[in-house]
């Protein structure tokens, strides 16, 4: 495996400034990196797993270069990083060809690197094949300008609703979904909750008609 990629180096708090929360502690050091691209042998039953989907995708006159940025092979998991317009009929060669059957979708995460430059918004998607007893993690990414990915309900049917999550959370559009409105903040909500840029305190809460303060105007040490 070639080095990773650092993308962010965070300090005292981890970067939070401003939030009146003193339990952190000072002098905490950590480094963003995003694992680096393996190299063949992969080991194990990813060359095989790589070589079924390149003949896969080659039915649909789809090469695996133009479709998979990456392969890595960190923690001993397969993961493919797949460009966004080729994201469903790589997802549908992995769940029919035989030698793959990665059936279920076990759902959608976002995840919001804002140094990450024109790659700042990331889809991820752990696959199961219950047939062959394997797992492989599909990543896409998409810039904070353009943050559409089209959507793979037509392929993995339960991705409706964790697409719909992961749209209200991260400001995600999955193309081609059949209702991607919001599933847990109210409909006219602004802003995205679990992204980095959005504010940790300052926001008030409206629940039942009641309106609940702030968090950094609710705490209080002593």
């Amino acid at each position: 495996m070639s080095g990773g990629e650092r993308i962010r180096s965070l300090r005292g708090m981890f970067g939070a400034r401003g939030s009146g929360d003193t339990s952190g502690y000072g002098r905490l050091e950590r480094t963003v990196e995003l694992p680096g691209g393996a190299q063949r042998p992969y080991g194990g039953w990813f060359d095989e797993a790589i070589d079924a989907l390149e003949a896969a995708l080659s039915e649909h006159e789809v090469a695996l270069a133009d479709a998979v940025e990456r392969v890595d092979t960190d923690h001993g998991e397969l993961s493919l990083e797949v460009r966004r317009e080729h994201l469903p009929v790589v997802a549908r060669a992995l769940r029919d060809d035989p030698a793959l059957r990665f059936e279920l979708s076990l759902g959608v995460s976002g995840v919001h690197y804002p140094e990450d430059a024109g790659r700042e918004l990331h889809a991820v998607y752990p696959l199961l094949s219950i047939t062959h007893n394997r797992r492989l993690r599909l990543e896409v990414a998409a810039p904070d300008a353009d943050p559409r990915i089209p959507s793979v309900t037509a392929v993995y049917p339960t991705c409706d609703w964790h697409e719909r999550e992961t749209y209200d959370f991260f400001g995600i559009v999955f193309e081609g979904h059949p209702d991607l409105v919001r599933i847990e903040m109210p409909d006219d909500w602004e802003g995205h909750p679990q992204r980095k840029d959005y504010p940790l305190g300052g926001v008030p809460i409206e629940y039942k008609g009641a309106t609940i303060p702030p968090p950094d105007e609710r705490r209080a040490y002593s």
